[in-house]
Parts: structure tokens; C-alpha cells; sequence
């Protein structure tokens, strides 16, 4: 429960209110909370302290409540000394008077002050009926995170955000920059450190605990004020609830809608473009979240990658060509976890062709899922370089052994199939890949896979030293590099996803641009979905599905375009 007046504990003695009220005198220590329903507190300075005589306010700041003090509304000073809450009794104005541009205001003299010891610890928690806003400014060129604030303290608040945020908050720097909004449009900005966090994939959301970094005593009281109101408009509810709707006392004035419209955090992000793409969603939040989860020195969760690889594979083989389109409608993923998705899909799609068993074809889709993630634990510069000298492309190499070694614990993975798809993805055949540097038959079939299904998603993407090639570029260089890739494996990559893969941006003699949602037994287009632009697939970009008639009547695609990377 909130605290009441009973909670408070009376000062009266002189030398004790003397020395309270000179720490409440010193710049920022004191604030004036108006005796209304709905106050909250506002920025005062005591600016002198006359002994038993009277208190002298500078209230220049707060212009706007002069009115209701020049006619006796009471009102309180509250501040912090000694580790404890200090306020004084309801105090009202004696004169009001302006001195040299500055609106001063008297009042007399407490007989006595209050206080209540300050519980640092102490959480108070926001039930499921009450919204209060988190943005998390994690980059200047970005822009912010937003959550929801699951509970506050003075020291600190847990934050719940969407599961897909890991890696955001991974690559943040040590500092995070917090803007608390409530409903009443009352805000509050404090810097905060990462502390600890939880994730819950069944929810798809992550919690996220923040310790306040160098709050100062203004800060501080308004976390306090925050903190009690949430408490009391928290007990508010449970009594309302508990009487079955009768009401209960005043609402807190945080909880009060204003007739403002919120500020609102990011753009709506919840739009895709197909039902595809949304359940898709899912698997790249859990990924994202591995990814977290290995930036912050943890090993990946070997039940949650069963269970995500177990979905994945159920995906595919209920709606493979959706699935196909669905990869390239990802915008806001990490480009990490989109190549681990986009790889996993098309290694286990390939290989259902070619009837491997289901379990093999569930392992290499958790290995391909993860198989890159361990680049997210190079240095930024390391992995911005667009050239490197032979020790970067040493320290380049260590992202395969930290996966590996984070899959140790994944008994129901094979040692065999995880060196094959996460150890032979970079190795070529001709000795000059990493980081074994094999060659020939030392390199496994599913190496040798692994090796083409991956290299042809990556061309297919923006690098630091390239732009992404377009698919016929990738295949005919493919194609000439018999000493590094199985040739056996890039033509039949290129007979199973066709000449033109789904999802692949095209062009038409008459400039018409199309997403090819499926191919002939020839390989190329025979349904598209025209398009306005060269972004990732949104509903508000997409036109009409178009297939037969319609189709043959564009001709066939003249240019088979790169995709440049998203800003997300």
C-alpha cells in the first residue's frame, strides 16, 4: 500500500528542522507539491531560511499556480536529506511579492517537519490494467525502443520489450538513456545500465532490468513521486477489484489519460506482409534473442533451439513457397539473424529433395539457424572493415569456434552435423576458406552444402566492401569457381530454387517491378506480386498477384535486381 500520514514521522525539534530544511535549501533540493487532487510535484527554490519567522520561496519557475497561492491554496515542500523523504505540513502563502525579475513568495515558519525513511528497494509494481511507456534511446541515428514499464524503484525499473530487441540492446553502449512516460503525459529521462533479463518465447517478450546511473536529487524525488503513485493507484485497482466495482478513491493523476495526444515512440512496426511473415516473426525474435543471449556471455538454450528448429521445419513443410517469400519480407531483423533464417530455409529445404531423414534435416536447420551468430562478438570496427589484414581475418575466424562451443551443450545435436554446417560454411574446397582451411575430400558433403546454400544468401546482401549482387550475378560466379565450390551442389541449388528464386525482385521490359512468389519447372517466374519499390515486401507497397495471362502479357523479366540492405 501507499503511504498514508501515519507512515510519517514528526520532527519537531528546532536544531533538527534548522538542519532539514538547510539541506532542502540547497539548488534542486526541494520541490512544492500543490495540496489538490492530481498535484505533482513541482520546481521550487528556498531560497532563505529565517529561523521561526518564515520561509522565503523563489516560485519564478512555476508562474502558472502564482494565482492559487496568492489566494491561500495550501501546499507542501518536499525533498530528500538523510537518506530519508523529507515534507513539510500543509504551509500557505503570507505575501507574494516580485524582487529583482524574481517572484518570491513567504510563508511562515514550520513547527514541525515530516519524514519517512526511504525504501531504495522497494519495486512497486504495475498491474496487467495499468500503461506506462518506456523508450530506450540506444543510438542517436535510431530511433528509440519502446516498452513497457513492468515495475519501478528509485534505484532502478524492468522493462518488458518485444523478444526481438536482443541484439538492439546488445549493440547499445554500457549507458542506455530511459524516457518514462505516463498516461497523463508526465515524463521523466534517466540514464540507465543493463543489469540482468528474462525471456519468455511462449510471449515472445523480453524483460529487460535497468539500474539508474547518476540520478540527481531531482531525479530522485520525482522516481519517488512515481513510485508512490503507482503503489497507491496499484492498491486502488486491487480494492476496486475486491469490491467488485464500487468505487474506490480518486484515481492517481498519472493514471489520467490527457487530452493530449501520448507521445508515441516509433512508427507502427506490427504491419507484414503476409501471414507468413508474421509467424516468421517469431523464429527471428528467438534468434535475435540468442544473439543477446551470447553477447551477454551465456550459452545458447539448447531446449529453445529443439523447439524452434521443430517449428521452422513444420513451417516449411506446410507452406515451403510461403515460407521462401516470407524470408525476404524480414526488414527489421539484424542482417544476422536474417542470413541465419534464409540459410536454415534453404539448406533444409534442399535437402528434403534429396530425402534426408527428418531429424538430420531438423539439425541442419538449428545449426544453419545459429551459424553466423557469433560475428555479433567481433568488434564493431573489425566488422565494418571493408579490407583486412591477415591478423583481422585471424580474429575474424574465432566467431565459427565460439558457436561450436556454444552448441557443446546441444547433446541431441550430432558433433558431426554441427562441424559440417557452423565449421564448414567458410572452408572451400580448394584449402583457402577458414577455419580449418580443408580441402577436397576432407570437406563433408554437408559441408560442401552448407558451403554453396550460404555463400549465395550472403553475396545476396549488402557487405562494408560491396553492394549485393544480383542472383544471375551470383550464380554465373558461382558456377566459375570449380576450385571452391562442389559444382555438383551449385547446380542443383540452382535446379531446385530455379533460375529465378522466389522472392527475387524483378524488372519488366515496360519497368514494371515484381516479387516472384513462384517458378516453372523451368525455373522462372510463373506468379508475382507487382510492387512499387525495391524495399522488403509491405502491404503497402504490394500490388496485384498476378499469374497465366496477366503474367505472360509483361513478357519475360529483363533484370533480376539486388535488394539494398534496410535501415533497420
Amino acid at each position: 500500500m501507499a503511504e498514508t500520514s501515519s507512515d510519517y514521522e514528526p520532527v519537531s525539534n528546532g536544531r533538527d528542522i534548522q538542519g532539514l530544511l538547510d539541506v532542502l535549501s540547497e539548488p534542486g533540493g526541494a520541490s512544492l507539491m500543490l495540496d489538490k487532487p492530481g498535484s505533482e510535484p513541482l520546481p521550487v527554490l528556498l531560497m532563505d531560511v529565517r529561523v521561526d519567522e518564515s520561509l522565503v520561496l523563489d516560485v519564478s519557475a512555476i508562474r502558472e499556480v502564482a494565482g492559487d497561492l496568492k489566494r491561500g491554496l495550501g501546499f507542501r515542500l518536499l525533498g530528500q536529506a538523510r537518506s530519508k523523504l523529507v515534507r513539510t505540513p500543509v504551509l500557505n502563502t503570507s505575501q507574494a511579492y516580485e524582487f529583482e525579475g524574481r517572484l518570491l513568495c513567504e510563508v511562515p515558519y514550520p513547527e514541525q517537519l515530516e519524514v519517512l525513511q526511504r525504501r531504495d528497494n522497494f519495486r512497486a509494481e504495475l498491474n496487467m490494467s495499468m500503461d506506462a511507456t518506456v523508450l530506450l534511446g540506444h543510438a542517436q541515428d535510431r530511433e528509440p525502443l519502446q516498452g513497457a514499464l513492468k515495475n519501478l524503484s528509485l534505484e532502478g525499473a524492468l522493462v518488458v520489450l518485444p523478444l526481438g530487441t536482443g541484439s538492439v540492446l546488445a549493440s547499445a553502449s554500457s549507458t542506455i538513456r530511459l524516457k518514462l512516460i505516463f498516461p497523463n503525459g508526465s515524463q521523466l529521462e534517466v540514464n540507465g545500465a543493463l543489469r540482468h533479463d528474462h525471456s519468455d518465447h511462449d510471449r515472445q517478450v523480453m524483460f529487460a532490468g535497468f539500474e539508474f546511473m547518476g540520478c540527481s536529487p531531482e531525479q530522485e524525488r520525482q522516481l519517488w513521486f512515481f513510485v508512490r503513485e503507482i503503489e497507491r493507484e496499484a492498491a486502488r485497482r486491487a480494492r476496486e477489484s475486491a469490491s467488485e466495482g464500487s468505487p474506490a478513491k480518486e484515481r492517481s493523476p498519472l493514471f489520467q489519460a490527457s487530452e493530449q495526444k501520448p507521445v508515441c515512440a516509433a512508427s507502427n512496426h506490427n504491419e507484414f506482409a503476409t501471414p507468413m511473415a508474421r509467424r516468421l516473426s517469431r523464429l527471428a525474435a528467438y534468434l535475435d534473442n540468442q544473439l543477446f543471449a551470447l553477447k551477454q556471455g551465456r550459452r545458447l538454450d539448447s531446449i529453445q533451439l529443439s523447439r524452434h528448429a521443430d517449428r521452422l521445419l513444420a513451417l516449411l513443410d506446410e507452406d515451403r513457397e510461403a515460407v521462401l517469400f516470407a524470408l525476404v519480407c524480414m526488414q527489421r531483423e539484424s542482417v544476422l539473424v536474417q542470413h541465419g533464417l534464409a540459410v536454415a530455409v534453404r539448406l533444409a529445404d534442399i535437402a528434403g529433395q534429396h530425402s534426408m531423414p527428418r531429424d538430420l534435416r531438423k539439425a541442419l536447420l538449428a545449426c544453419a539457424m545459429v551459424h553466423d551468430l557469433g560475428k555479433a562478438l567481433l568488434p564493431d570496427g573489425l566488422r565494418q572493415a571493408t579490407s583486412l589484414d591477415q591478423a583481422q581475418y585471424r580474429e575474424l575466424q574465432v566467431h565459427v569456434e565460439s558457436v561450436m562451443s556454444s552448441l557443446a551443450e546441444c547433446h541431441w545435436l550430432s558433433r558431426a552435423v554441427i562441424q559440417a554446417v557452423v565449421g564448414g560454411a567458410n572452408e572451400r574446397l580448394d584449402g583457402t576458406g577458414y577455419p580449418r582451411g580443408l580441402q577436397g575430400e576432407q570437406l563433408h558433403e554437408l559441408a560442401r552444402l552448407m558451403a554453396v546454400v550460404d555463400v549465395i544468401d550472403a553475396m545476396g546482401r549488402d557487405r562494408p566492401d560491396r553492394a549485393a549482387w544480383p542472383i544471375d550475378a551470383i550464380y554465373k560466379h558461382l558456377l566459375e569457381q570449380p576450385q571452391q565450390f562442389d559444382q555438383r551442389w551449385v547446380r542443383r541449388y540452382i535446379r531446385h530454387f530455379g533460375v529465378v528464386p522466389i522472392g527475387t525482385l524483378v524488372r519488366y521490359a515496360g519497368g514494371e517491378l515484381a516479387r516472384v512468389l513462384r517458378v516453372d519447372e523451368r525455373g522462372q517466374p510463373s506468379r508475382v506480386w507487382m510492387t512499387e519499390g525495391l524495399a522488403a515486401p509491405e502491404p503497402k507497397t504490394l500490388g496485384a498477384m498476378l499469374e497465366g495471362r496477366a503474367l505472360a502479357q509483361l513478357g519475360k523479366p529483363t533484370e533480376r535486381l539486388a535488394v539494398p540492405a534496410s535501415d533497420s
